[in-house]
């Protein structure tokens, strides 16, 4: 039983960090901007637009709550297993904290500006002391952090809607900055487009010295979202949705209700952000306030989705495959960071700006298929992925051993 959940777990977090490039993959390819609207590229033809509305509605937001409450969940496993093998349970946290921390800042510096393992590590020190929390607390907690975020940022932005639509000169230039970084020919797309494009000295120096604080300012920005999503998934661990515990009827209807829910809300927020023409404060708005709550149930919709296929499914050959690609998640995640760093820089290929929105997702379904053609074939011969061993022996201070038992 115990090797069935792990492996339910494993196929979960597979999807999640197939479904984590999904929802990167324009933050790769073109300027910030670009990630919220097509309007910012100038891309407003129709597959364009309608590859923007397929990732707003199923992907984005949504891939990155699936795992961020796998993160939860997996460290409380982690304590879990600790304290039953007699570790002491803080010195293996804070040091798997601190390493993976590490690890962020070197991803952020040396690799791709959108790091989540800085924000993750800093906002997973705080999960030692929640640990033994019941599934009510933690998950009222977290719903309470995540709310908390969406209205601090969704106040900012109506405030300064308010004023500039009430005649506030003093606002009206803020207004127009906010706005005018979403549309073609922004300034920062600009800037982006030139550094982005260039050598890999330019790219260091862009990150080190212009934004060097970067993944710091992160943890203020979003540490109380991410910790309440952890959290989430710590109570989904523990009341047995993530642990595998759950019958297939149960599973289906949690899923059909969460996920049903989610897209009915996110298609009308939708519609709006069509109907006004692709507005950039509704859209902005629409992305990281109206559509908070909804992208939440639709990572736990997706959450007892990918549990189902992996009882269902248990047998199958594909299955197995994403379990593989799921025990190589932190592998996978810094692999495509390196790969598509390389297809899309000044330093590799080039091909920064210059491949449209829907053809992106071709370079979706090429990394995919990588990660499922070699995960499962280096975890027959090894015990962890290259960069989960490097971790594991990290934060034990001692060379772990590689080959596998089985």
């Amino acid at each position: 039983m115990t090797g069935t959940r792990i492996t339910a777990l494993d196929v979960t977090r597979g999807f999640a960090v197939m479904g984590i490039l999904a929802m990167n993959i324009i933050a790769f390819a073109w300027p910030e901007p670009v990630y919220m609207t097509p309007m910012a590229g100038g891309g407003s033809n129709i597959t364009d637009v309608t590859a923007w509305a397929v990732n707003y509605m199923l992907i984005d937001s949504k891939m990155r709550g699936l795992f961020s409450m796998l993160f939860g969940a997996s460290a409380l496993l982690v304590m879990d297993r600790a304290d039953a093998a007699g570790r002491n349970i803080a010195r293996t946290h804070i040091a798997r904290m601190a390493v993976l921390g590490l690890f962020g800042l070197l991803h952020y510096y040396l690799i791709w500006w959108g790091d989540i393992l800085f924000l993750y590590a800093a906002c997973g020190m705080l999960l030692l002391m929640l640990r033994n929390w019941s599934v009510r607390a933690l998950a009222i907690t977290g719903a309470v952090l995540i709310a908390l975020q969406a209205l601090f940022y969704g106040s900012a932005l109506l405030a300064i809607r308010l004023a500039h639509d009430g005649g506030a000169a003093s606002v009206a230039k803020e207004y127009d900055r906010f706005v005018g970084q979403f549309t073609a020919g922004s300034t920062q797309f600009a800037e982006q487009m030139l550094v982005y494009r260039g050598d890999y000295a330019a790219i260091l120096y862009h990150r080190f010295i212009e934004h060097g604080t970067q993944p710091f300012a992160g943890v203020a920005q979003f540490g109380a979202e991410t910790l309440g999503l952890m959290l989430i998934g710590m109570a989904l661990f523990k009341s047995g949705l993530l642990g595998g515990a759950w019958p297939i009827g149960r599973l289906m209807t949690w899923c059909g209700r969460c996920l049903a829910l989610g897209i009915i809300a996110n298609l009308a927020l939708l519609v709006w952000q069509v109907a006004t023409g692709l507005d950039a404060w509704v859209v902005a708005t629409s992305t990281i306030v109206w559509s908070v709550p909804f992208d939440v149930v639709m990572s736990i919709g997706y959450v007892a989705l990918f549990m189902l296929l992996a009882q269902r499914f248990a047998e199958s050959a594909i299955i197995a495959r994403v379990a593989a690609t799921g025990r190589a998640a932190f592998t996978n995640y810094l692999g495509t960071s390196v790969v598509m760093t390389s297809l899309f820089y000044g330093y590799g290929l080039g091909l920064f700006g210059e491949v449209s929105r829907a053809a992106c997702y071709l370079f979706v379904l090429g990394a995919w298929a990588l990660m499922l053609l070699w995960s499962k074939p280096w975890l027959e011969r090894y015990a962890y992925g290259p960069m989960e061993w490097l971790w594991r022996s990290l934060a034990r201070w001692q060379l772990q051993p590689i080959r596998s038992h089985a």
